[in-house]
């Protein structure tokens, strides 16, 4: 569970991270953390930069686009996510947290992709 979020730092399981991340919990409950995660193009997510959220074949998909919500998503990633049977949620990262952490507590497999500053 996420902790604490301030504009460039959160705190998953004790550990806290100051570099953008992809957090994922699988189905069959595995944790998969990214924390060096980086994008293509800094303030553009592109269906590349999420090759392990479409590998984990989750149910949803958390982007947290910045603390200003700066971070766009393209609309070639709401089409894979919609191909891949996934549900797709964009806010800016403070609310992604809250979002997060409301279906990482009912186990819901999930992946959450935190850009943590902007």
């Amino acid at each position: 569970m996420i902790t604490h979020y301030t504009f460039g730092s959160l705190t998953f399981n004790h550990q806290t991270y100051t570099k953008d991340l992809i957090i994922i919990l699988s189905k069959d409950g595995k944790e998969i953390i990214n924390s060096s995660w980086w994008r293509k193009e800094g303030h553009l997510l592109q269906v590349e930069d999420l090759k392990e959220v479409w590998e984990s074949q989750v149910e949803y998909l958390i982007i947290g686009t910045g603390s200003s919500g700066l971070m766009k998503v393209s609309p070639e990633v709401k089409e894979k996510a919609k191909q891949s049977g996934i549900s797709l949620e964009e806010y800016p990262t403070s609310q992604a947290v809250k979002r997060f952490n409301e279906l990482y507590t009912q186990k819901k497999s999930v992946a959450g992709a935190f850009h943590l500053t902007c």
